[in-house]
């Protein structure tokens, strides 16, 4: 005989039926139902985050409420002046080389930005390069992959 998925069932005693409260004072769970007596527990309209009466935590903290894009890409940024310095006439720049000299951090991607001058030939090959960037490269007679 093989077994079929109307065959299966939970474990004895895995699975309970759900206690059906206030229907009357004969079974259990009548009257006050398991609410205690009086109180904004025992009549069910206590609001969410309700804290008694104390100041809520929501209306304690400063107005810094917003958005945080949780799929933001934050990229390490180099200028082009850190690259004049750190590398040689020819040299091909990569994300690999800028970490192993120290200029980005190993996480995320690399964006060379064009801050300061630039003079050697340089082939640049990371994830982003700004306009004005790619423009002093190619100007001192570089390139951008």
């Amino acid at each position: 005989m093989t077994i079929k998925l109307h065959h299966l069932k939970p474990a004895e005693g895995a699975s309970t039926r759900k206690k059906r409260v206030g229907r009357g004072d004969a079974g259990k769970g009548g009257k006050t139902a398991g609410r205690g007596t009086k109180g904004t527990g025992a009549r069910g309209t206590v609001p969410a985050g309700f804290e008694g009466g104390q100041m809520p935590l929501i209306r304690r903290q400063p107005k810094r409420r917003g958005f945080t894009n949780p799929n933001k890409v934050e990229f390490a940024v180099v200028n082009v002046a850190r690259l004049e310095g750190a590398f040689e006439a020819g040299d091909v720049v990569t994300r690999d080389v800028l970490v192993q000299r120290g200029l980005v951090h190993k996480k995320g991607p690399v964006k060379v930005l064009g801050q300061g001058d630039l003079t050697k030939a340089l082939t640049v090959d990371v994830d982003a390069v700004s306009a004005a960037a790619r423009e002093k490269i190619e100007s001192a007679g570089g390139s951008v992959r």
